[in-house]
């Protein structure tokens, strides 16, 4: 195991909660945001307490026009008349609601054909000749289509699979090339966009519910096993997509079926810098989940020493880079919370590594995974200087050799 290090920076009080794309919750872990959140907490409670101010006055008028028409029924057709006036009125503001919200729909619906023409435009053109890339649209039992891609060698004996699930903010395609390195150790790969992510359906970098994503990941687990009865499966998943992993296999259904898993930088440990944050985030997770706060960090964060892999990052269409939204922020500090309060009842052989000079996610964090999982095989490794994005770093390779070095000394013989 190699030394580490924690870094920290002491000028900094917040506390990163992408998987190394641009959005940061900084609107939920800093004291100027707080004082943001209680003026808008204030303007929404006045917000939805006006209409029933509203509809109360409405509601008397109209018992009033009632009583009159109960003292006063000698005109039957006066009463049609002003029932029919009435119901016009009151569809004059729905025509201009339901407009914007088709109009949002068409929109999202226009994003995701473009992502997704892209995401498959990438597999079909991708003239490996050592490795047979193909894509497939993975329908949901909540009815939505996730984009999904294999990578198959092409002479080499398969001898086990890895389903990889990538973090937050980019898709699967990123790793290809670490794809093709286990394509060419015999491993059959296959990727997974969740949802709101790549050629998936959904809001760009919104996530509704990681449960879901959760559910989605043991759906898509299932097609594998059936597809290839008998090769050992291995999970590998990078931060969020760690953390989906994660609780996919604390699922003693899954877990019974997986050879192991191998954890890259895995959001474990995310926590906001100050208690109220946590208290506030369900809340208005739930009253304006897609909101995005003007906080967040829109640059990209520093997640690779290595300039080229950062360019190619946020210049690629398919990873996210605008502000994070209040619910995607909310469900990762749940499913973090999660994953400590249920470290000790994983069984699951893996391997975590993470860089002591992560800023997203928390090596500590990885370390106590290592420390209270119940699993007797366990292993992980530590590199000293190393950012959030491992396999985007200089040293790339060799923390790939360390990745398909644990999953060859766990292949059946």
């Amino acid at each position: 195991m190699e030394s580490t290090q924690k870094v920290t920076d002491a000028s900094s009080t917040s506390l990163l909660l992408t998987s190394g794309a641009s959005g940061r919750v900084n609107a939920l872990l800093s004291l100027r945001a707080l004082k943001r959140l209680v003026m808008l907490i204030n303007a929404i409670i006045l917000f939805l307490l006006v209409p029933f101010k509203v509809r109360k006055q409405r509601c008397s008028s109209s018992a009033s026009s009632m009583a009159a028409m109960v003292e006063k029924p000698k005109d039957e057709k006066q009463e049609m008349i002003i029932c029919h006036r009435k119901a016009q009125v009151q569809r004059v503001s729905s025509p201009v609601s339901h407009r914007r919200s088709i109009n949002m729909a068409v929109l999202d619906d226009h994003d995701v054909v473009t992502r997704r023409t892209l995401s498959i435009k990438r597999v079909t053109q991708d003239d490996d000749s050592r490795s047979v890339r193909e894509f497939f649209l993975f329908v949901t039992s909540r009815g939505e289509t996730l984009f999904t891609q294999s990578w198959t060698p092409v002479s080499i004996k398969i001898k086990g699979l890895v389903v990889l699930l990538h973090g937050l903010n980019e898709h699967s395609g990123r790793y290809s090339d670490f794809a093709k390195k286990l394509n060419a150790n015999g491993y059959k790969v296959y990727g997974m966009d969740w949802i709101g992510h790549g050629g998936s359906d959904g809001l760009h970098g919104y996530v509704h519910s990681l449960d879901e994503a959760v559910n989605d990941l043991k759906a898509f687990l299932e097609k594998v096993f059936t597809e290839n009865p008998g090769l050992p499966c291995f999970c590998f998943g990078h931060s969020t997509g760690g953390a989906i992993v994660l609780k996919a296999v604390l699922d003693p259904k899954i877990e019974t079926r997986i050879e192991g898993v191998v954890l890259t930088s895995p959001a474990v440990g995310v926590q906001p810098s100050h208690p109220i944050f946590g208290l506030l985030a369900p809340i208005f997770s739930f009253l304006l989940p897609k909101y995005q706060f003007s906080a967040a960090n829109k640059n990209g964060m520093t997640v690779s020493r290595d300039p080229e892999a950062l360019a190619a990052k946020y210049s690629d269409p398919l990873v996210y880079t605008g502000s994070i939204r209040v619910r995607t922020g909310s469900e990762i500090l749940r499913i973090s919370a999660y994953l400590q309060q249920n470290m000790s009842k994983l069984t699951v052989p893996f391997l975590v590594l993470h860089g002591s000079a992560d800023a997203v996610t928390d090596p500590e964090a990885s370390k106590r995974l290592y420390e209270e999982a119940a699993s007797t095989d366990k292993s992980i490794k530590l590199y000293d200087g190393l950012l959030h994005d491992l396999l985007f770093e200089p040293e790339r390779e060799a923390i790939a050799k360390d990745i398909i070095e644990w999953l060859n000394s766990r292949i059946p013989v």
